[in-house]
């Protein structure tokens, strides 16, 4: 799930959000004992310096988000109590962990400053500002 990428200029960006995208991790229980599910986001083919690559990007990352916390992939295990909750943590989890500014903004753009704070998220000067 971790692992070291050697990369630079715009593709260190690319790493660090494909490395963030594998963190998503959905909490659940396998015959008493602790599961995390994990699923990984490909960022191939989006350009993260354009608003369309990193809206996609968000896009991705949300349907990903989703998908760990609930059932369509996890058989055998038993469910999520909150999905939403667990979709809305990992997604913040992810959007957190990639430290993109572009990100952080599409993600204020649908969630309160309040959610994001008790999210861990930190408003960008720029969103600030505005």
């Amino acid at each position: 799930m971790y692992s070291n990428l050697t990369v630079s200029g715009v593709y260190s960006v690319l790493g660090t959000a494909v490395i963030a995208c594998t963190l998503f991790a959905g909490n659940v229980l396998a015959d008493g004992h602790p599961v995390t599910v994990a699923l990984k986001v490909s960022t191939r083919g989006l350009d993260l310096e354009t608003s369309a690559g990193a809206h996609e990007l968000y896009s991705r990352l949300k349907k990903a988000a989703w998908s760990v916390c609930n059932d369509t992939l996890r058989v055998g295990l038993e469910p999520t109590p909150d999905p939403n909750g667990c979709s809305e943590k990992a997604l913040a989890e992810a959007i957190l962990s990639a430290n993109m500014t572009r990100l952080t903004q599409i993600y204020l753009e649908t969630h309160t400053l309040r959610e994001a704070s008790a999210r861990g998220i930190g408003v960008p000067l720029q969103v600030a500002a505005r």
